[in-house]
Formats: structure tokens, C-alpha cells, sequence
């Protein structure tokens, strides 16, 4: 995005004393491996999302008098091609600062790469990394990161009592960027599907297909990445719509577009900063209204900051089958007919089928839906939680890693705080009573009648037959006793992370 920006806005001033602006994005085959649990990393919808983002961006920067270089290689390798090598020449790389290892390991062999290459010549090279991603600045932080609060309401007292959110950095004008020099390479170039570094060639194919097709016509809605349309979003949740003010009622919805404010996948990509949305409800509250709804979505932003933080103190601990905390452990099995059955939506609990098919067929799940989803693989199932964050990393179009890890961590109860068990029966009766959504992803359920859509298992067997039901029997789960984490499952929590929401 150009908006709000501190990469663009110090591009811009370095373009003011005389320096050549040279925009990059870099599409890295690191982020297309396979994991070690061997799930391809970045699934189709994901790598169409990021396509339309990028070209979004390309359109942007030209209307301004720039462009922006695509690339499809190792990072370091690009920016060592684009690095000057001349007697007094400098080279300076504007990128914004990560938290977790993959970036920032990433990050410093292209530093290391480029300084190497500009004093081949006689030249100089340095990095300059720009914290950008948070609603709440890290300088601004009411404590240091060593004393970060492990849990999220304490985060979000202190933060909210002792932070201001900082003002937006304004977007550049026309020809604040300059033009970009053509010998930095061929900006005509745009990649298509089958030169991204996908681990499998059938993904490709996949892109291809969802980009001339589109996706399922099922789907909560039609996503397109870009900034231009995440700053339509935005308008359209805030002023057009005005569904702003009812989020808070609303929020827990599972079907269709307008339950939730869906901008968490141009915010995982960077496509809208969390700092604009904020000021957009601030503007809201002002002429409008403001209420529970309102704050509440801030409260969903602060759930994103609070994760990001998390992965910056904890490190690759939020990795580890055990997580973060160091007192608590549990008996993790690996059951593949359970993984399998989760995967393809067949484990005979219509809720978590009904979620698991919307991810796999759209990219997308509801807040409700993932909390379920992640409670009953690593709770109820006892399957290594991390097979699930291998999958919403493949399928979900707002992946981000802190949130994505971060979450599945706590929601396995390996970050310490209270485990939150769910009950996918009583979820179903208490946020689909009435299984409209469920028949909506499982269609051979759309005869069950709503007394038992929450589990058809119960049905009679002569009503089983009369319908004629296609249906799994539940997945045998095994007894689990919560002692093994030193802990017994509390009440769920609301929140988390600004996932599906």
C-alpha cells in the first residue's frame, strides 16, 4: 500500500535530496515450501489474493509517476542485482521490520549480500528497517518486550491506558517518488501463475483456474487483493452500510458477507493499515455513532497487535509442540484418519465440517468457525496442533504468522493462559440453531431437521432411513484428561488475533 506508510513516506524524502526510488516486491520461493509436516505453504486462493495485491499496487505507484519491480527469486539475490557498485554510490533498502526468524533471517542475507556486492566497487550499502505493522507502535509500548503480558486483557489495559495510537503518515503526491530508472530491470514484466515458485505444479494450475473462474460461488464473498479494495471495504462497512454499528451483535455470524468487517485479509498483506481503519472509526464515532460495535472492532485490532508482539518476544518457541509456556506439556498423537477426516470436512460433526469445507473451497473461515476447528483437532482429537496451523498457512487468505501460530498455540493451551475447550454441540445450537449454515457446506444435510443438525448422530434410525442419510458416523475421540497440561479447560474467550473477522 501507499497509504500510511513509513517506507514510502522515507522513500519519498530520499527522493526530495536527490536519490532514485526503485520499488520492489519479491515473490520468494521460501514461502512456498513445503512444511515440515509436508503441506505446501502457500495454497492457490492465497497466491491469487497476493497476485492481485501486487498488481494493485504496481497500478498505484505508476498512476503516481513511479512503477513497481516484480521479481520471482531468492531476496537477496535481487536486491544484491539492484545494489550500486560505483566509487561513492550508496545504496539504501527501505523494508519494514518483522518479528518472526523466516523474515528477519531473510532480512539479514540480503543485507549481508548487498553490502558484500557495493564494496565490490567501492560503493556502500545499509538497511534501514521500519516498524509498520501494528495499530500501536513498538517505541510507544507502556512496558519493555521482555515484560510483555502473556495473556491479552492485560495487554490491552495497559496499551489502551497508556498508548496513542500515532497519526497517519500521509500517502505521497503525484511524482513524490520520481520515476523509476529503467536500468533497474524490466517493469513490464508481470508474473502469471506458472512462474511462481509453487511446490507442486497442480497449484499453479489451481491459481490459473481460480483467477479465469473465480471462486466458489458459495463463498462469503468475492475477494480481490489490493489496497483499492480494501479501502473499498472499508467505506462500504463504515459509510456505506453503516454496519459498523452492529458488529458487536453481528460478529459471531458464519454465512455471508456482512457479519463481520472480512478486512483481515488486506490486513495480513499489508493492503490497509490497521491505523487507518482505526481513524475511520474514530471519524465514524464523531458524525455518526458511537457504541459497543465501534470499539469492539478496535478491540479485534488490538488482538492482532497483541500476537504480532507476542512472536517477537517468544520467538520459534510458538513453533514448538510445546509452545511457550515451559510448565505445561500434553500427550499430542498423531492419527492421521483424524487429521484426514479434518482436513476434507468428514469427521461427523456438521459445525467443524461445514467450517472445514468453507476454508478449503474459499480461503476463508469465520472467527466462530476457527476457534471450533482448532478446539476439537487439538482438544477433542489430540492431534499435534501444528498440523492444523500448517493448514489455515495453506488455505487462509489473511494467513499471518503471528496470528496464525499464535493463536493455534493458545487455542492447543500451549501459551500458558486457560485452555478453551469447546462444545461443538452446544456451539452449533448456540450460533447455527437453526443449521443454515451447515446445510449450506453440507449439503447432504439439508433433510435434517434443525432438532438435530447439531448432531445427526442422535436422529432416529427410522428418520435416519427416511431421508436417507450420506452422512459419517462421528470420529472416535479418545478420553483425554486435562491434568496433562496442568490445567482444566476454562470458559472460552472472545477474540483473537483479528482472524475471520
Amino acid at each position: 500500500r501507499v497509504h500510511d506508510n513509513a517506507c514510502v513516506a522515507r522513500a519519498a524524502a530520499l527522493r526530495a535530496s536527490g536519490a532514485e526510488v526503485v520499488p520492489v516486491f519479491v515473490f520468494d520461493p521460501t514461502f512456498f515450501k513445503t512444511s515440515k509436516r509436508g503441506v505446501a505453504r502457500l495454497g492457490a486462493a492465497r497466491a491469487k489474493f497476493a497476485l492481485e495485491s501486487v498488481e494493485d499496487l504496481k497500478t498505484t505507484l505508476k498512476a503516481l509517476g513511479s512503477d513497481l519491480l516484480v521479481r520471482v527469486g531468492e531476496s537477496e539475490d535481487v536486491v544484491a542485482e539492484l545494489t550500486l557498485t560505483g566509487a561513492n554510490e550508496r545504496t539504501i533498502v527501505l523494508t519494514q521490520t518483522e518479528v518472526t526468524s523466516e523474515e528477519t533471517d531473510m532480512d539479514v542475507r540480503a543485507e549481508k549480500k548487498c553490502t558484500a556486492v557495493a564494496r565490490t566497487g567501492g560503493g556502500d550499502a545499509r538497511f534501514e528497517r521500519i516498524w509498520g505493522s501494528t495499530l500501536y507502535h513498538i517505541d510507544d509500548l507502556p512496558f519493555e518486550l521482555s515484560d510483555l503480558p502473556d495473556v491479552f486483557t492485560p495487554f490491552r489495559n495497559k496499551v489502551e491506558s497508556k498508548c496513542e495510537v500515532q497519526s497517519l503518515i500521509p500517502s505521497p503526491s503525484n511524482g513524490a517518488l520520481g520515476s523509476v530508472p529503467t536500468s533497474a530491470g524490466n517493469f513490464e514484466w508481470f508474473p502469471k501463475p506458472c512462474d511462481l515458485p509453487f511446490a507442486t505444479p497442480k497449484l499453479a494450475q489451481d491459481c490459473a483456474a481460480l483467477i479465469s473462474n473465480g471462486v466458489d460461488e458459495r463463498r462469503a464473498m468475492d475477494f480481490k487483493g489490493g489496497e483499492s479494495q480494501a479501502l473499498a471495504r472499508v467505506k462500504y462497512y463504515l459509510w456505506e452500510s453503516k454496519l459498523l454499528q452492529t458488529y458487536f451483535e453481528t460478529r459471531n455470524g458464519m454465512l455471508g458477507g456482512d457479519y463481520s468487517t472480512k478486512l483481515a485479509p488486506w490486513l495480513a498483506l499489508g493492503c490497509v493499515s490497521p491505523r487507518y481503519v482505526v481513524s475511520e472509526i474514530r471519524k465514524y464515532e464523531s458524525e455518526i455513532m458511537e457504541n459497543k460495535s465501534t470499539y469492539w472492532v478496535i478491540f479485534e485490532l488490538i488482538w492482532r497487535d497483541f500476537y504480532k508482539f507476542f512472536a517477537l518476544k517468544y520467538g520459534n518457541k510458538i513453533f514448538h509442540l510445546h509452545g511457550t509456556c515451559s510448565n505445561r506439556s500434553a500427550a499430542w498423537r498423531e492419527d492421521d484418519a483424524a487429521l484426514k477426516a479434518w482436513k476434507s470436512g468428514m469427521t461427523g460433526y456438521p459445525l467443524i465440517d461445514a467450517n472445514m469445507r468453507e476454508l478449503k473451497n474459499t480461503g476463508f473461515m469465520s472467527n466462530r468457525g476457527r476457534q471450533n476447528v482448532a478446539s476439537w483437532l487439538a482438544l477433542d482429537a489430540g492431534v499435534d496442533w501444528r498440523h492444523g496451523a500448517d493448514w489455515f498457512e495453506h488455505y487462509l487468505l489473511d494467513y499471518d504468522t503471528a496470528s496464525n501460530w499464535g493463536n493455534w498455540c493458545a487455542a492447543a493451551g500451549m501459551t500458558g493462559g486457560r485452555i478453551n475447550k469447546f462444545n461443538i454441540v452446544k456451539q452449533t445450537k448456540d450460533y447455527d440453531p437453526q443449521g443454515d449454515y451447515i446445510r449450506h457446506w453440507v449439503p447432504e444435510l439439508k433433510d435434517v431437521p434443525a432438532a438435530h443438525i447439531a448432531d445427526p448422530s442422535q436422529m432416529p434410525r427410522d428418520l435416519r432411513d427416511k431421508i436417507k442419510l450420506n452422512y459419517p458416523n462421528k470420529i472416535k475421540l479418545p478420553q483425554r484428561s486435562y491434568t496433562e497440561f496442568g490445567s482444566t479447560p476454562g470458559p472460552k474467550r472472545d477474540g483473537g488475533g483479528g482472524g475471520g473477522r
